[in-house]
């Protein structure tokens, strides 16, 4: 009798049931995690809920919807809420992925090519900083389903739902453009997708998309807001092809884990090894096989020539350019689908998506203990944002409005302080428009920054831009998992606004 692992015998008989176990686990570790571990927002995370704050139809770092939503969650929820969210957007896109698999290769395929996305980095490790990038990876994935139902099914009505998306994808990102023109341009260039034109649903698609998306284009026309965007000389695309490379370098390292569970499926010999288990499906639909294929390439190539010749490092979205990864594996993979080492393969997965939040819970609190590395998701955030208000406060008899100094460090206070006060980005005071220079002259602010001893002397870049500084003490703040790590020592001062003159 041939032996066949749990985790095969399910992917065969219930893979329904295992894709929502999967992705339900996934998102309940990366949410759980850094809720109970962080005492920091991960990456750049802090700076963008300071933008967040402002809430407009636009800001100097793009289109508003990521934005909106981070402050909504924030405000609804704190930072867990705000995990949550980055964590909802990765199962949406597993979501859409498998149900796009299932119309194209069947359920057990589909849920092998979920499986498989563990190997692609951005999902193996999907990062709790919620921003543009994962928005858009959620909006993307759902736009390539709806569009395959639409056209590759005939159920035309979803033009209406894939117009929705591509309107909010334009107001997550402007590399929407590029995607949203290469869905446009394999309608055009294949004759099922020719044939949709034909009829209205497409147009009330595209009428929905720019009706969701108008409001910021009134903003962009009124501020301007892409005045700056050239093409750049032939110097400039030299530097960007480095770039370029890099980045799509990047892309294929992140494709590592993937390739690992291929080789350890497949037998690492090329021919048959062996009993097996199979996965069967059904011939593919060689329509539905290209528009997988070519949605899993294209992104790359495409919006690498956009920065190429634009400069603009901010249109490489990584998470966008890799929902596509796995299930192109199983589009062009046998209809018969052999696996060799079934136990490995199910430990290798399984160290995949266990993993990394292991790791990471591990190193936020036994690495202070044992090699005394400082991780910046591990900084007192609350503490600080608590004392420096309420210094402020005391001091000056007022509220504290403005926090700024170096960025990471004024983005972590304005964020935790008690009253939310507005982030000023000292030295690229253009990123942060709705506070002005004098703002902090009538208003007051708290300048912060690391602290490396005693002296607390404020950086050369600090004292240029706000000349006459007086340094206090720097504040020495314990973190949760202090370790044998010196404690967080942060260097400030207090511009005090204006003394009102007494009433006669």
């Amino acid at each position: 009798m041939r032996w066949v692992s749990l985790a095969i015998e399910l992917l065969r008989t219930q893979p329904v049931a295992l894709f929502w176990a999967v992705a339900l686990a996934q998102a309940a570790l990366w949410t759980l995690v850094p809720s109970l571990f962080y005492s920091a927002p991960p990456g750049q995370l802090a700076e963008f809920l300071g933008v967040a704050r402002e809430l407009g139809l636009g800001n100097p770092f793009g289109p508003p919807l990521a934005y909106w939503l981070a402050e909504i969650g924030f405000r609804a929820g704190g930072m867990p809420a705000v995990y949550l969210l980055s964590q909802i957007c990765v199962l949406v896109t597993y979501w859409a992925v498998f149900s796009l698999g299932r119309i194209v290769v069947g359920d057990r395929h589909a849920t092998t090519a979920v499986l498989l996305m563990a190997g692609v980095a951005v999902f193996s490790v999907p990062t709790p900083e919620f921003g543009t990038p994962i928005l858009a990876m959620a909006l993307w994935s759902l736009m390539l389903l709806h569009v395959w139902r639409a056209a590759g099914q005939g159920l035309r009505l979803y033009w209406l739902a894939a117009g929705l998306e591509a309107g909010l994808l334009l107001l997550t990102s402007y590399s929407g453009f590029v995607l949203i023109g290469l869905l446009i341009g394999f309608m055009l260039a294949t004759r099922r997708g020719r044939e949709q034109f034909k009829s209205f649903e497409p147009l009330a698609g595209g009428a929905v998309a720019l009706l969701v998306f108008f409001p910021h284009l009134v903003w962009i026309e009124q501020t301007g807001a892409l005045d700056g965007l050239r093409l750049n000389p032939l110097a400039g695309m030299v530097d960007n092809l480095w770039s370029w490379g890099t980045i799509l370098s990047l892309l294929a390292a992140g494709h590592g884990g993937l390739l690992i569970l291929l080789l350890v499926g497949r037998g690492f010999t090329p021919g048959p090894r062996g009993s097996a288990a199979e996965i069967e499906r059904s011939p593919v639909d060689p329509d539905a096989r290209l528009y997988v294929i070519f949605f899993a390439l294209a992104p790359a190539a495409a919006i690498g020539l956009l920065a190429l010749f634009t400069g603009r490092a901010d249109s490489f979205l990584p998470p966008t350019l890799v929902v596509l990864s796995a299930l192109a594996v199983i589009v062009v993979a046998p209809d018969r689908i052999r696996i060799v080492h079934q136990r490995l393969i199910q430990y290798v997965w399984a160290a995949l998506l266990l993993l990394p939040p292991l790791i990471v819970a591990v190193a936020v609190t036994i690495l202070p203990w044992t090699l005394g590395i400082d991780l910046r998701i591990a900084q007192p955030a609350s503490e600080m944002g608590r004392f420096f208000q309420e210094n402020f406060e005391r001091r000056t008899g007022r509220p504290l409005e403005i926090v700024t100094g170096d960025d990471h460090t004024a983005a972590l206070v304005a964020l935790t302080a008690p009253n939310r006060p507005s982030l000023y980005f000292l030295n690229t005071p253009e990123r942060s428009p709705w506070v002005k220079r004098q703002d902090i002259d009538s208003k007051g602010a708290v300048v912060v920054w690391p602290a490396s001893s005693t002296r607390g002397v404020p950086p050369p870049a600090i004292q240029e831009r706000l000349p006459g500084l007086v340094p206090e003490v720097p504040r020495a703040f314990e973190r949760r998992f202090q370790g044998r790590l010196p404690l967080t020592r942060i260097g400030w001062s207090v511009v005090r606004p204006p003394t009102p003159a007494p009433a006669r």
